[in-house]
């Protein structure tokens, strides 16, 4: 099964842009600390920028996040991304001959859906700016 990391490297991205505010976040700088490629980020930092939840100007490398972390949560930065917006998926290929591959889907179907709801509920309520604070606490902790 392939994962993915987007919405991890989208998050990254975001504390990256307020933690390192006044250093270097060109993309390439970015793409070091995800160690990724500075085309991923770019990509979804014009994700980030459509969903109003990072500024952005062309020719100038200053991004800064559209809102006060505060403000933004890990649903909004999951809405923001280009991905099929469900966490658990059915496989649709089942043998319609058989009692439970004919009907496995539709059994399946309300149950996906109060998961995905209380994921999304879950997420609203985790904000950026406790993502950040976990990871300066953290820094002072190994530092230390």
């Amino acid at each position: 099964m392939k994962y993915s990391h987007k919405l991890s490297d989208a998050i990254h991205i975001l504390a990256y842009v307020e933690i390192y505010q006044d250093g270097d976040l060109s993309s390439q700088s970015i793409a070091g600390s995800i160690e990724s490629n500075a085309s991923l980020v770019r990509r979804l930092m014009s994700l980030l920028v459509k969903a109003d939840l990072l500024e952005s100007r062309p020719g100038t490398i200053a991004p800064k996040l559209a809102r006060p972390a505060e403000q933004i949560s890990v649903l909004d930065v999951y809405q923001a991304l280009d991905t099929d917006q469900q966490l658990l998926h059915i496989d649709e290929k089942t043998n319609p001959q058989c009692l439970v591959g004919a009907n496995i889907q539709s059994a399946l179907n309300d149950a996906y859906d109060q998961v995905q709801k209380a994921a999304e509920d879950q997420m609203a309520q985790i904000k950026l700016a406790g993502i950040i604070a976990d990871i300066l606490a953290n820094s002072a902790q190994v530092n230390a």
